[in-house]
């Protein structure tokens, strides 16, 4: 798996590094994903299929970073696998390396979210639960649904995404 993205990994300033993660044009390596054109289509269905998907979350991840807004994506992603934390000495340290990472005023990643939620979230950290950064997970995910969302289904990388995925598909069923 961690081959296969790969192509994910390297921060990018433009998409043309992403095309590693469609089919090669002529042929097809074991090291890039495949994808079906209806799975890349199902993206533009709702925000929710990009991020529940783990190569739509890849793709969405990549198209972030060349926007550089990736720290909403990987707060995010913090937050979910904070949820999945048992022990509450680990959640506890989570929740301090989540709050200095992408919280805290002038965090090296701060993610834009409102006075309020920030100080009820830096509150609720204070005792840490599993649902500690809910409110602040679904403002910066509504954020990326209204915002970074709309601007990926139209970017050039995307819609490369599905032409491909679509002309691949096409040379197989031949």
């Amino acid at each position: 798996m961690k081959t296969r993205l790969g192509c994910f990994s390297r921060k990018s300033d433009s998409y043309g590094d992403f095309s590693e993660f469609l089919p090669p044009a002529h042929e097809t390596t074991a090291r890039c994903v495949k994808l079906s054109t209806e799975e890349v289509v199902q993206w533009s269905h709702s925000f929710d299929q990009v991020v529940s998907h783990k190569y739509g979350l890849a793709a969405f991840r990549t198209f972030l970073k060349t926007e550089f807004s990736d720290e909403n994506i990987e707060f995010w992603m913090a937050c979910e696998d904070y949820k999945k934390i048992k022990n509450s000495t680990k959640l506890i340290s989570k929740a301090n390396k989540i709050f200095k990472e992408f919280l805290d005023v002038q965090a090296p990643r701060e993610v834009n979210i409102d006075y309020r939620t920030r100080v009820e979230t830096k509150q609720s950290l204070e005792d840490p639960s599993p649902s500690s950064l809910n409110e602040a997970q679904a403002k910066i995910y509504s954020l990326m649904e209204k915002d970074s969302y709309p601007r990926f289904l139209r970017s050039n990388m995307y819609l490369d995404i599905v032409k491909r995925t679509h002309a691949h598909s096409q040379r197989r069923s031949v």
